[in-house]
Parts: structure tokens; C-alpha cells; sequence
């Protein structure tokens, strides 16, 4: 009889077939949950069989079960969630079975909370368990919890440490699963908006004014970009302990928000140095390198001594000049993420010497938030989202304000579907052409994910103001560049 080469002497497939069809059981599971949420009886006790028979809890299968409960009752379980979906290169032989299908039982149930999201009404308590669950799929795919939603993990921001996915996409070394490891750097940060999209829909679906009305399950609510365009839209309609709690929401997320925001700001100074003022004759400003060369005529080779006559001292006075920075913000609901991270940006403006901050808000009216610039708390409070946009009416209030076109920058921040497009384009065209910095702004996200009119796109760029789009760093980048 002619041995089988895939079969043992008894007839039994060969162990690493069996790890395979094992881990191809838990990810049929997996498909099957994700596009069909009945319960697939078969599936369900075959990967319960697995689960019990690599010694993984059978929490693991429970779609009720949060991520943090399963690390809570197994704490060892928490390592093995971070980077478990960051792969790298491994040798095809070298492939340890087993542990795949270990992995697979964890990744599942990652993706499952996270993606699974059920439909009906959402609870404070259910919106508060998908964000653990989803900061657990951050640091599985390498990065910072909150990372990718572009919040509490974001660079400066809060969050708690972790590692973060490099240029190339390598994140953290993670457990290889055979082949040449996927380039993470375009998947992973495609994630980041498809997890926002997720959560702006639970917090749609939430009972939001019931919540808001019960400190203690408001209490648990974790601020974010979603949550707070539902508070913006629905302020009017609060009030008492409701309204109290929904501006504490609002003010803790602008605080962590700007908390990021002062950091990329103050990374560098504004103003340039002014020689003609004497540099401060003290210790932190002293030029050792300067000091040492220019008294290199006095070393004693015998001695091996320097002897130094004179001190030399850095420069630290700066000199500015007065600029006006004129912020016109779209209120239209698509704008939100733009509007509320460019408000607390011109906030920050506001409070650096020497920068006079003017700030416009609009729809199809405009309102002049100059006396609250400096507060993006309050500015948000007298916003009103929604409606349509006419662009002309915040030009009417933004071009008074350009009184020294040289020393004034504008920027406009919004998707730019406007309904008098021309007439706005030639207005905007002027204050190019009158000497001021003008620089429109498509999008300045956390994702940087957002539509611009195409129209507007080809004419600013034909202009040689080509539209800002993308991670808000880019506009920080441009005004530090305008103002120092």
C-alpha cells in the first residue's frame, strides 16, 4: 500500500490541516455574524469546540461580552490583544499553526464587537462599551487607543501610551501568519474614518435628551467628534440638568482638543529675532560653542587651559508685527469636524501676542463670534448647524475686517458647494489679488477625509491657492508659517 503523503499511518489528515480547517471555522464564523446576525447553529458549536479545545475562554463567543470583561477575567489575554494584527514576514515552514488559530479567536472577537453593531436603540452604557472595544482594535492593529479616530490617542493628546504604526506601516512587532507581511500604512488609516462613521451612527441612535437628564449615565458618555455635532445640533432643545451636562461634554472635549492643538502651535515661537536688543546676560541664554571659539587664542597648551575673557550670549527677544488672522467657518452640518477643530484653533491664535483673531460663522446667514474668539467653548454654544450656505453674506462680514492686506490672513473653511459659486469665487479672487494670504480649507480633520466642490477646487488651485485638505497639522503649518 502506497503511504498518502497529507495522511497520517492512521488515516488522519495531518496536524497542520487540522489547524487549518480549525482557523478557517472561527473565520466562517466571523463572515457569517458579520453579514447575517442569525445565529448560524453549526458554526457556532464547531468554533465553540475549538475554543475549548485550545484553552481560550468561551466568553470569546459571546457577542454580549466587551472586550475589557474578557481581559478583566483574564488579564493574561490583554498582551496577546495588543499589536495581534500587525503581521510580520515569517517563513512558511517555520509557521506555527496553532497559534493562528489562537489568533484567529481573538481577532474575531475584536472585529465583531466592533463591526457588529446590531440595530435599534443605543444605551449610553452600549456607546461606552464599542469605544473600549474599538480602542482594544486600535492597539491590536499597533496603534494608540483613540489613535485612528483621530481623539484622545492623537500626538500631544491624551490617551493612554502605546505604540504607534511607522512610515512604512510596521507598527509595533506583531505576530506573523505566514507570507510577506501586508503594507499597513494605507489600511490602517483608511480604518480611522470607517470607525467614526460607526460611532456618529451609535450616537444617532442614542436617546440622547434621556441621557443627557441622568448624571450618572451621562457621566459615562466619552466625549467625541460625534458626539459632539449631536449636542451642537440639539443645545436649543435642552435644558436644566440636561443642558448642564451636555455643555460639561462640550467643554471637556474642546479642552482635550485644544490641549493637542496649543502643543503643534507652540512647537515653534512667532516672530523673528531682534538683534538690536541686547541678549539677557544669564545662564540659560550663555553660547557656550560661540564662547569657547572666539576664545581659542587664549589656551595655554601647557596649562591645557582655556582661559576666557569674554562671555557670549544667544539672542531671545523676537521681533513681530501686529497680523490680523480672519477665520470664516462653514456651519453646514458636513462641516462640524472642521468647524469645531478651526474654532478652538483660532482660540488658540487668539491668545499669542501680537495676533488680532476675527472669527465668522456661517449658513445661509452669517454671525460675527470676534468678542468670543478666544473661547471656543462659548463660540461653539452660539453656533447653529445645519441649513443651507451662502458664502457671499460671511464675505460681506470677513471683508471690513481686512484692513492691512499685507499683515492679514484669511482662512475659509468649508466644502464650498455654494449656490452664487461666481460671485463668491471673484469676491475671494480680490482679497488674493488685494495682498492678503487668502487660504481655503477643504478639510482639517482628524481623518482628513472630506468632499470639496470640484469647481472651487480647480479655480483656487488655477489661482495659486490650492485648497488645504487633510490632517489639521497642515493649516497649523501654513499660519505658523504666515506669522513667524
Amino acid at each position: 500500500m502506497t503511504h498518502h503523503p497529507h495522511a497520517d499511518d492512521h488515516g488522519a489528515p495531518p496536524l497542520g490541516d487540522a489547524q487549518d480547517n480549525r482557523r478557517q471555522v472561527l473565520y466562517w464564523r466571523l463572515l457569517a455574524r458579520l453579514f447575517d446576525p442569525e445565529e448560524q447553529a453549526a458554526l457556532e458549536s464547531a468554533s465553540l469546540a475549538v475554543v475549548e479545545d485550545i484553552g481560550l475562554p468561551t466568553a470569546l463567543l459571546d457577542p454580549g461580552a466587551s472586550v475589557d470583561s474578557v481581559v478583566q477575567r483574564h488579564p493574561d489575554l490583554a498582551a496577546e490583544f495588543e499589536g495581534l494584527m500587525v503581521p510580520e514576514p515569517e517563513d512558511e515552514e517555520a509557521r506555527d499553526r496553532a497559534a493562528e488559530v489562537r489568533r484567529a479567536a481573538l481577532v474575531s472577537k475584536v472585529l465583531l464587537n466592533v463591526f457588529a453593531t446590531g440595530s435599534g436603540n443605543v444605551s449610553a452604557e452600549q456607546l461606552a462599551r464599542w469605544q473600549s472595544d474599538a480602542d482594544w482594535l486600535e492597539r491590536a492593529l499597533g496603534c494608540r487607543p483613540g489613535e485612528l479616530r483621530g481623539g484622545r490617542g492623537a500626538a500631544g493628546g491624551p490617551g493612554r501610551s502605546g505604540g504607534g504604526v511607522g512610515p512604512a506601516g510596521t507598527g509595533p512587532a506583531g505576530r506573523g501568519v505566514g507570507g510577506p507581511a501586508p503594507d499597513l500604512s494605507r489600511l490602517v488609516p483608511a480604518i480611522g474614518p470607517e470607525l467614526g462613521s460607526i460611532e456618529a451612527g451609535l450616537v444617532k441612535r442614542m436617546h440622547l435628551r434621556e441621557v443627557l437628564a441622568d448624571p450618572a449615565l451621562a457621566a459615562r458618555l466619552t466625549p467625541s467628534m460625534s458626539l459632539m455635532e449631536q449636542l451642537l445640533r440639539d443645545k436649543d432643545n435642552l435644558s436644566g440638568v440636561a443642558l448642564a451636562n451636555a455643555k460639561a461634554l462640550i467643554r471637556r472635549y474642546v479642552d482635550e482638543v485644544t490641549e493637542v492643538l496649543r502643543t503643534q502651535v507652540e512647537k515653534s515661537t512667532v516672530g523673528e529675532l531682534d538683534r538690536s536688543v541686547p541678549p539677557k546676560r544669564v545662564f540659560r541664554n550663555l553660547d557656550i560653542d560661540r564662547t569657547i571659539w572666539k576664545n581659542l587664542t587664549n589656551w595655554s597648551p601647557e596649562e591645557e587651559r582655556l582661559y576666557v575673557d569674554r562671555l557670549y550670549y544667544r539672542h531671545t527677544s523676537r521681533r513681530t508685527t501686529p497680523q490680523r488672522l480672519v477665520v470664516v467657518v462653514d456651519q453646514s452640518g458636513s462641516m462640524v469636524d472642521s468647524m469645531v477643530n478651526c474654532t478652538i484653533l483660532a482660540s488658540i491664535f487668539a491668545g499669542l501676542p501680537k495676533v488680532d483673531v476675527h472669527l465668522v460663522a456661517y449658513d445661509t446667514q452669517a454671525l460675527d463670534l470676534t468678542p468670543w474668539a478666544h473661547d471656543p467653548f462659548e463660540t461653539l454654544l452660539r453656533t447653529k448647524l445645519g441649513g443651507g450656505t451662502d458664502g457671499t453674506a460671511a464675505m460681506a462680514l470677513a471683508q471690513p475686517k481686512i484692513a492691512e492686506p499685507r499683515n492679514t490672513v484669511v482662512v475659509w473653511i468649508s466644502d464650498f458647494y455654494e449656490w452664487r459659486h461666481q460671485e463668491l469665487f471673484d469676491s475671494m479672487a480680490a482679497v488674493h489679488r488685494s495682498g492678503a494670504k487668502f487660504i481655503p480649507v477643504g478639510s482639517v480633520t482628524s481623518s482628513g477625509r472630506g468632499s470639496v466642490n470640484p469647481w472651487f477646487r480647480e479655480r483656487f488651485k488655477d489661482l495659486g491657492t490650492p485648497v488645504i485638505s487633510g490632517h489639521i497639522k497642515k493649516l497649523v503649518h501654513e499660519l505658523k508659517t504666515f506669522l513667524t
